[in-house]
């Protein structure tokens, strides 16, 4: 693990100009637009939140799951020549993934609280609770989830390869249905049980509400999307090592 953690990191530094910043830009970049078209043009609601604030925690959020996700679901392909010649559990790259993007979300999440104190100063109304000490279990919960449902797109990548083509939509359109851009309280009651069986639905939220002091979801419901990501964390398990046995046939 240690090892494909290092390599991860060493890669991605040789193969980008501005290395970390780009962790800065992508974010800050996505805030100011949905700012922009969100918030200043369409109208939509925050909960009485600073606009900016409320897009960057989504955004923060968001931008650990979907990197663990793409990247997870490229583990046979993007490392077939490394299986193809010494064996070792195959598991240790997607848990080096889930590790390294710990990185990432450092950094944003030290921007986001650089916004976060800023917007407290000016006295914006903003109201933390005694749940920002869950961080760390948001965070597995995230890392649960975004590796169970990454492991078994990879396995079905291993024979379909179209469906790494897809996966660019498929983050895409998960993004929008999940309430990075908008409140769940502004989800209609006959939509929101559609909203509410996206376990991050239940990640967002429960950041929102421990550090900003808004959310609209309850405890019962965050408990099933931590039922639900540990079930398709386990079955991501199983399908994962039943192909890793035979994959090499087929990649």
């Amino acid at each position: 693990i240690f090892l494909f953690v290092k390599r991860d990191f060493v890669t991605f530094y040789k193969q980008t100009i501005l290395g970390p910043l780009w962790y800065i830009i992508q974010p800050l970049f996505n805030t100011v637009v949905f700012t922009f078209i969100f918030g200043q043009v369409a109208k939509i609601s925050t909960d009485g939140l600073p606009p900016f604030l409320f897009y960057l925690s989504g955004n923060v959020v968001w931008g650990y799951f979907a990197h663990c996700l793409s990247e997870t679901s490229k583990t046979f392909i993007s490392n077939s020549q490394v299986f193809g010649k010494v064996y070792f559990p195959r598991i240790t790259v997607p848990i080096s993934i889930a590790i390294t993007s710990l990185f990432q979300l450092t950094i944003q999440f030290l921007i986001f609280i650089g916004f976060y104190s800023y917007f407290i100063f000016n006295g914006a109304s903003i109201n933390p609770t005694i749940n920002v000490i869950t961080f760390p279990l948001i965070i597995l919960h995230m890392a649960l989830l975004s590796t169970g449902i990454g492991m078994i797109i990879s396995a079905l990548t291993a024979k379909y390869r179209d469906l790494s083509f897809a996966m660019g939509f498929v983050v895409q359109l998960w993004m929008y249905l999940t309430p990075i851009v908008y409140p769940l309280s502004e989800v209609p009651e006959k939509f929101r049980i559609f909203i509410l069986i996206n376990p991050m639905t239940a990640v967002v939220e429960s950041f929102r509400g421990s550090f900003l002091g808004v959310s609209s979801i309850t405890f019962n419901e965050v408990i099933a999307s931590v039922v639900c990501s540990i079930v398709l964390f386990l079955v991501g398990v199983v399908v994962f090592n039943r192909v890793e046995k035979t994959f090499m046939d087929t990649v």
